[in-house]
């Protein structure tokens, strides 16, 4: 027997009519590639949003044609997302900090008919787009009085393709499993794979991450993503965002400690979420400039594990809760949030720090399982490790152009993280399979390593890596960069690592390094990193 209930279909259009419905003063700010700060409420992007999807009906866009992005988080660039996903077209967003030939291979591969590009990117499609046959014209996201001149055959200005359109569309309604947007992974080995997420998926992500113990998005918020629209859809933050009808924030081209601790401070912000090295950043200009931010109650730190000794320092210093997250690009990309259960709050601090270290714990709609190398499922009981699989209606069953990539299998996807999971659900990544070191076999793991040296004071970033040892076969290497007015000396270091782990994981040297290389997504290069030191001979055997 079926239930009595409507059949209404999930539909991204369906936030931003509800935003605009409901929470129509709400505003949406953005810092402008142009310069000056722009605002608008709900109401005001609804009606933008209506004008783009006529504007590409009018471009002869249909159901299904991929339309390309290359922009920062702006208000332009949330009018794209909502009317090309809205009138049943594809809004695939691109990483800008890709090489050139790997941006003309996504164009390609996803056969995208029109990119919209900011001011900022304009160079970058002028060199990418002779590589792109199919490419059909170029949208520069700015109004007439900042268009520049352009090599491009077939430019539009932005504001005067939306000029004229009509503010009122028919949002289609069509089955929720269409595709609504399409992201690639960052492609560190080989070509990125693209994961084409459907409109279910994307509404069912939104109402997960707002829950209160993973990202407590309400209308009484005030939202910085400081993560980038084009990774992962800004880690579906702007459609939560919209969902709950918070306020939101947009920080566009300039992410440098300075330029966001501005405009949090002047806009009130309570909520943000980025990298680690973004939030480095920001922290460094507040400590070298007594800043605070009266207003910030959470940041979510994320594509990259975050250091212990920064969620300390946000939480002592400052009073902000730094909440620990985990996804991937295929997953929505939110696959865990870490808060404190009701019974651990009481917990001395240290008891405490040890469980919001590590990633968190899934939200309803994902499941995980551990898969040691026999390839039977492991206990979660906090020690058992192996590869993290996960499965939900918001993680992809296949890669776009690619239904057997290998990593789906018998209805789970393979993550490549090496993890535990405890018995309060709480899971910890152990190291990327790729990253892990063994010494003598045995496993070390990279990242426990990088945590505990990054607590050093004397020290800013870590980074571990293997290199090769005639005895043990790989042993580790440190590298790290120094803190502000710091200088790490080398025995210092390892004796204080000394006291933190087992003695056959002391990294063998310690090197200071002025920068790590970093990707578009703003982690640490490892690969580089690897190829760099691939003949590197450690001190003692020289």
């Amino acid at each position: 027997m079926l239930g009595l209930m409507m059949e209404m279909p999930l539909l991204v259009s369906s936030l931003i009519r509800h935003a605009a419905a409901n929470h129509a003063e709400a505003e949406i700010v953005s810092r402008t590639v142009e310069g000056p700060i722009h605002r608008y409420t709900y109401a005001d992007a609804h009606l933008r949003a209506q004008q783009m999807a006529n504007a590409l009906t009018g471009l002869g866009i249909k159901p299904g044609d991929r339309i390309g992005t290359i922009a920062w988080n702006g208000y332009r660039h949330y009018e794209v997302w909502f009317g090309t996903s809205g009138m049943g077209a594809v809004c695939h967003t691109m990483n800008p900090r890709l090489h050139p030939d790997q941006m003309a291979y996504l164009l390609n591969h996803a056969e995208d008919r029109y990119v919209f590009v900011d001011l900022t990117f304009l160079p970058l499609i002028e060199q990418v787009a002779p590589h792109v046959p199919g490419l059909e014209g170029v949208v520069v996201m700015t109004d007439r009085a900042h268009m520049p001149d352009t090599t491009l055959a077939n430019a539009f200005c932005y504001e005067e393709l939306l000029d004229g359109q009509s503010e009122s569309f028919d949002w289609p309604v069509f089955d929720e499993n269409t595709a609504s947007s399409l992201c690639y992974t960052s492609g560190t080995t080989g070509h990125p794979k693209g994961v084409l997420y459907s409109h279910r998926a994307t509404i069912l992500h939104s109402y997960a991450i707002a829950m209160p113990s993973m990202l407590c998005l309400s209308d009484a918020e005030t939202v910085l993503p400081v993560v980038p629209m084009f990774h992962v859809n800004a880690w579906g933050i702007p459609y939560a965002a919209t969902m709950t009808g918070a306020k939101q924030v947009m920080p566009g081209p300039r992410l440098d400690g300075e330029s966001l601790w501005a405009l949090m401070d002047a806009e009130g912000v309570t909520f943000s979420a980025g990298v680690p090295t973004i939030w480095h950043g920001l922290l460094g200009y507040m400590g070298e400039n007594n800043k605070r931010l009266d207003t910030m109650q959470r940041m979510i730190v994320g594509g990259s594990a975050a250091p212990r000794s920064m969620i300390e320092l946000l939480a002592n210093e400052y009073g902000i809760e730094a909440r620990h997250g985990w996804g991937m690009t295929e997953m929505s990309p939110v696959g865990a949030v870490n808060t404190l259960k009701p019974h651990m709050r009481d917990w001395p601090a240290d008891d405490r720090m040890n469980v919001l270290a590590k990633q968190g714990r899934p939200p309803f709609g994902v499941e995980m399982m551990i898969e040691g190398d026999d390839g039977t499922a492991q206990p979660h009981d906090g020690t058992a490790h192996g590869e993290l699989k996960v499965r939900g209606p918001w993680v992809c069953r296949a890669y776009f152009g690619d239904e057997d990539s290998g990593a789906h299998r018998d209805g789970w996807f393979g993550t490549g993280d090496v993890a535990t999971v405890d018995a309060d659900g709480y899971m910890q990544i152990v190291d990327r399979k790729k990253d892990m070191i063994k010494s003598g076999g045995e496993w070390i793991s990279s990242i426990d390593l990088e945590d505990f040296a990054m607590s050093h004071p004397d020290v800013a970033q870590a980074a571990v890596i293997g290199v090769a040892h005639p005895k043990w076969d790989e042993r580790p290497l440190l590298l790290v960069t120094a803190a502000a007015g710091r200088t790490p000396d080398r025995e210092d270091v390892l004796e204080f690592l000394a006291a933190k782990v087992a003695k056959w994981w002391v990294p063998d040297h310690v090197l200071v390094v002025d920068a790590f290389p970093i990707g578009g997504t703003g982690k640490v290069l490892k690969t580089e990193l690897r190829e760099t030191y691939s003949g590197y001979t450690l001190p003692e055997l020289r």
